[in-house]
């Protein structure tokens, strides 16, 4: 493995803090953007462009890129690395809230079912 990210919102709160530290310590890099409640009640907390730009960075020198989404909009990324960089590119996600164009964009999409969680 060369690099394990974990990308999340940073809301404060002490359960998501012992997460963090969990995934620290068991080697994962993790990122941290601030939540942010706009004035009209809607919220934003995306990390469409970093994991983008890190995947294209990591990935470009990779044999396998994983990606655990189900987010359509990250096919386009499969493709490119799949496509440019000869990355193999699997996906994990839920598979009926994957969107079925990442699934079919990557080289390989494995569900996450009840035999990938831990008791």
């Amino acid at each position: 493995m060369v690099k394990a990210i974990a990308y999340a919102i940073n809301r404060g709160d002490e359960k998501q803090r012992q997460l963090q530290n969990i995934l620290r310590a068991i080697g994962f890099e993790v990122k941290l953007k601030p939540f942010i409640q706009r004035a009209d009640g809607s919220a934003k907390g995306d990390w469409d462009v970093g994991i983008t730009l890190d995947a294209i960075e990591y990935g470009q020198h990779s044999d396998v890129l994983v990606l655990a989404s189900g987010d359509g909009d990250f096919g386009l990324l499969a493709e490119k690395l799949i496509a440019k960089y000869e990355t193999e590119v699997e996906i994990y996600g839920v598979e009926g809230l994957t969107a079925q164009a990442l699934i079919k964009a990557a080289s390989r999409f494995i569900a996450i079912d009840e035999a990938l969680l831990l008791p």
